[in-house]
């Protein structure tokens, strides 16, 4: 069983290098499509969107409050407000439906 981690230990690694290092070796020149270069760029914001968007649900005891505070998140950032009003508001949204849902 120990013989098989190894195994399952390196061919992670190897796959992560190869990942890694091939593009940092076969790529010398800057890169002229306007495709690829658009999807490099929102490739690191759609990687963060996949991690916490599960988060965001998950971490109430109800989906409904982290969705109510998902909703008013996306609201008021949209309407142009901080990262620490909106933080403030979601908490406080999380709260409030968490109290109500208690209640019935």
């Amino acid at each position: 069983m120990l013989h098989n981690a190894y195994l399952y230990i390196f061919t992670m690694a190897s796959v992560t290098f190869v990942i890694r290092a091939l593009p940092l070796t076969l790529i010398r020149k800057p890169i002229k499509s306007r495709l690829i270069r658009s999807f490099l760029h929102y490739v690191p914001y759609v990687t963060l969107a996949v991690m916490t968007f599960p988060a965001i649900l998950s971490a109430t005891q109800s989906w409904l409050s982290g969705l109510l505070a998902l909703l008013v998140g996306l609201v008021l950032a949209f309407l142009g407000a901080g990262l620490f009003p909106v933080a403030l508001s979601c908490c406080g949204a999380v709260l409030l439906s968490e109290f109500l849902l208690q209640l019935l």
